[in-house]
């Protein structure tokens, strides 16, 4: 288990030959209330809703995975104006705790493309919540079903949003990085 600022997440580590492999983890369940985002919206949830950014009108999903997102879905991910949308995005009146922001291109029923503006930090590789909470949107939305395959800059990731127990499960490679020594308790 890890604490982060969003709960603490329960992580299985996948080993082949002694070497952590891939990991899978608990996200948890998405928070679906606007006014728990927080995104300003007259409706209770904020499912496909009409919202004008900038000179453009899109169509809007939004929610909570521990922090806020904003989905939108597109035909063509990769033609975004992402460093001029995000931004608008990011700061529009109706996130007063500003938006992460996923441009969302549904590549078939179990296979989606993404692309993630990080409020504070712009556009980035990857982003796990956000991921996340794409592929919340996507199956509220009609677009994708519970298990699929999210491409992002950084790589690939698989998810499952749990019929069940209503949490979202996120799996991706391991890939090691770095070496220290804890110094904690």
């Amino acid at each position: 288990s890890l604490e982060t600022p969003g709960g603490i997440k329960y992580i299985d580590i996948y080993k082949e030959n002694g070497k952590v492999v891939s990991a899978r983890v608990n996200m948890g369940a998405p928070i679906l209330k606007s006014r728990d985002i927080p995104a300003l919206f007259d409706s209770d949830t904020v499912i496909d809703l009409p919202l004008k950014v900038g000179t453009k009108s899109y169509r809007v999903t939004c929610l909570s995975m521990g922090n806020p997102h904003c989905v939108i879905f597109s035909n063509d991910a990769d033609s975004v104006n992402i460093q001029k949308t995000g931004p608008e995005f990011e700061n529009h009146p109706a996130f007063p705790d500003r938006i992460n922001t996923e441009f969302v291109q549904p590549l078939s029923d179990s296979r989606i493309k993404m692309r993630v503006w990080e409020r504070g930090a712009g556009e980035t590789l990857a982003c796990g919540t956000g991921a996340c909470a794409s592929i919340v949107a996507a199956v509220m939305t009609g677009r994708a079903d519970r298990h699929v395959v999210m491409d992002l800059l950084g790589g690939s990731l698989t998810l499952d949003w749990s019929p069940d127990d209503g949490h979202v499960y996120q799996e991706g490679p391991a890939q090691f990085v770095f070496d220290g020594e804890w110094l904690g308790e």
